[in-house]
């Protein structure tokens, strides 16, 4: 009589992952998370239970075969883990530092009913580094050219993994990119401490390899429209993001010292601010910074102002820590730095004193009945005015869509200055144009603006072949 198998012993907590001294790195920005060893990512690996319906798979945007990717680690087979990955995903060194996988993948983990769920997006990150350090093949043969040329405005995560298929596909494609560097907010938004700069271009120069020409410094709507792009092109993608800065509307926003995040962020990595202070980036941070906001971009001006010298560095909220919208990861690591949090404050008001910033006005508020949103709605409480002494004040309350492209498109519909495009293919009201990302949607996430770059190259291919027939 054969033996029974035993099943095997389950650990019920994820693999601790090496990260940078809290003291050393809010001083630095070489990455806080130093990533799994070989021998780390496969104890990780085999906690996953292989599930047959693959809950994890339909929490991702871009459907990445994870329990096959994993099941390949869990055999040491580090080269077939990445194509598996890479069958789906065409940034998952990107992906697997900045996607909340809390919320996606890893918050559909059956494991994680019980237990901590897998770390996917560390499993991810591992087997891209991999092949990175080994330098396998992550090129592959694109079909036949069709002679048919399409135009990607924008180098972001949508117009990335556009162009990626639609080069895949033998389509030729034309990247415009504003900025001086491809990468978009992968480049110019996030911070290097998250996701380095080599990292980007390694992803980049993918697309380059690929035949896809890159036109930097070629900002759309000013030196060339869109209905010369589609002069020029059979079909054209818009990825451009929605980078318009947002303001409270209070008095004192005019004051020297008051940012925007966007402009914060985009001057840091244009200037090389990371390479502080090899690069001393002219940012005027001064020693006590205010940002104000709760989300991912909030935590990254603050955790960015304290590298480039501040002293103190405060993150003013109106709800409490339980509603911030930031990772809990991010925010667990701004606590170790000695980010301050000021929750469930408004401020009102920005004092100057001889042109520049000198304090912010704020108001305590209290947490009342759920809104539209879904959380607690807060009010101010009466009485309760206080100040906070700052340098300067980083504005991190959200962004809207920028109108130098749209703005000059006849013809192009929009929605409260977004592009109208279908959800399913990113049609336009133009035929051949397609968007999709955060231009479409709104502030998103780099995964979700990827999904919506395979869709729109997908229908685009679609589009040209019927033009040939």
């Amino acid at each position: 009589m054969a033996e029974e198998k035993k099943p095997k012993k389950l650990n019920p907590k994820r693999t601790a992952v090496q990260e940078q001294d809290p003291a050393l790195r809010r001083r630095n920005f070489e990455e806080v998370s130093l990533g799994y060893s070989a021998e780390e990512a496969v104890l990780e690996a085999s906690r996953c239970l292989g599930c047959r319906n693959k809950p994890c798979v339909a929490g991702c945007p871009v459907s990445v075969p994870i329990p096959e990717f994993i099941a390949a680690m869990v055999s040491g087979d580090f080269a077939e883990a990445y194509r598996i990955i890479r069958s789906a995903n065409v940034l998952p060194a990107v992906c697997g530092r900045v996607c909340p996988q809390e919320n996606q993948c890893e918050g559909a983990c059956t494991l994680g009913k019980k237990h901590e769920p897998v770390a996917i997006g560390r499993l991810e990150r591992f087997c891209a580094d991999w092949r990175m350090k080994n330098g396998a093949r992550a090129v592959p043969e694109p079909a036949a050219p069709t002679g048919m040329k399409v135009a990607v405005v924008g180098s972001g995560p949508s117009g990335i993994t556009c162009a990626y298929d639609l080069a895949r596909l033998g389509h030729k494609v034309t990247m415009l990119e504003a900025l001086h560097e491809p990468g978009g907010v992968l480049f110019y938004g996030i911070p290097e401490f998250r996701l380095p700069k080599k990292i980007v271009t390694a992803e980049i120069d993918t697309l380059r390899q690929m035949g896809v020409q890159i036109m930097t410094n070629a900002v759309a709507g000013k030196i060339i429209t869109l209905e010369e792009i589609m002069g020029r092109f059979d079909a054209c993608f818009i990825g451009v993001g929605a980078g318009l800065p947002r303001f409270m509307g209070i008095p004192g926003e005019d004051l020297n010292g008051v940012y925007s995040a966007n402009e914060f962020l985009t001057r840091t990595n244009l200037m090389r601010g990371y390479l502080f202070p090899e690069y001393d980036t002219p940012i005027r941070t001064g020693k006590r910074v205010a940002v104000i906001g709760g989300g991912n971009v909030a935590m990254d001006s603050a955790r960015t102002a304290m590298r480039l010298g501040a002293d103190e560095v405060t993150l003013v909220y109106r709800r409490s820590e339980a509603e911030l919208p930031a990772r809990a990861e991010e925010v667990h690591h701004g606590k170790e730095e000695g980010l301050r949090f000021e929750m469930c404050t408004l401020p009102t008001k920005i004092i100057g004193e001889d042109g520049w910033v000198k304090a912010i006005e704020c108001v305590r508020m209290e947490l009342c009945e759920m809104d539209q949103s879904g959380r607690r709605r807060p009010n101010p409480m009466a009485g309760s005015e206080f100040e906070i002494p700052v340098d300067t004040v980083i504005m991190a309350i959200g962004t809207g869509a920028n109108p130098l492209l749209t703005g000059t498109a006849t013809g192009l519909v929009l929605n409260r200055g977004y592009i109208q495009a279908d959800p399913e293919t990113g049609k336009t009201s133009i035929p051949g144009v397609y968007a999709g990302g955060d231009i479409v949607t709104g502030a998103a996430t780099v995964i979700s603006a990827m999904g919506a770059g395979r869709k729109a190259a997908r229908a685009i291919h679609e589009y040209l072949s019927s033009m040939k027939r």
